[in-house]
């Protein structure tokens, strides 16, 4: 059997693309799974720096999930603040990986890293939370950002928020109006 040069050629690069198409999916699928690691590490670090805090480990053994969000938040004028995080079902160890953001307008000048705790009372709010679109509502209740401050002891509408910088615990963590929704390219394995 003759194969002309044509033929020959076509072969030659339909292998080269398609090992090209792997090589870049093992490439997206590396990075992904760097992100997972870096996101599941913060996730570690702020859990524990929440769950050292007086009241804090009382209220996430009733939580059925929480969840964990590296934000950043900046403006001049008007203000925008985005992250990503991790929801953790408690039961099964289950994780979705999620981004957040928000925008506002108001005195807002400069930039501000921290963090957000999330515990869901329900598995039905943990579940709601965790397809994705979700707007918050709440506000978070926290004492002022001392390393001395106490976790509120009760859930507002099945859900508590906390806002974690450097001082610590801060007060009134306003998440109203933060969009969250699942990173699909962080799910996908």
């Amino acid at each position: 059997m003759y194969l002309g040069k044509r033929t020959i050629s076509s072969i030659l690069s339909a292998f080269m693309l398609v090992l090209v198409a792997q090589i870049t999916a093992a490439q997206d699928s590396s990075k992904s799974a760097q992100s997972r690691a870096e996101i599941d590490a913060d996730s570690a670090t702020v859990l524990k720096e929440f769950l050292g805090m007086p009241g804090a480990q009382a209220l996430f053994d009733k939580a059925a999930g929480y969840a964990t969000f590296k934000v950043t938040k900046g403006g001049f004028g008007a203000s925008g603040a985005g992250g990503g995080g991790v929801a953790i079902d408690k039961q099964t160890g289950a994780r979705t990986y999620m981004r957040m953001g928000s925008a506002g307008v108001g005195l807002t000048f400069g930039l501000s890293r921290y963090y957000v705790v999330i515990l869901f009372e329900t598995n039905e709010k943990f579940a709601a939370f965790t397809r994705g679109g979700w707007d918050s509502s709440a506000t978070a209740q926290a004492a002022a950002g001392t390393s001395s401050a106490q976790v509120s002891s009760t859930f507002f509408d099945g859900v508590a928020y906390y806002q974690l910088g450097r001082k610590g615990l801060m007060a009134s963590a306003d998440v109203s109006g933060t969009r969250f929704w699942v990173a699909e390219e962080l799910n996908a394995r």
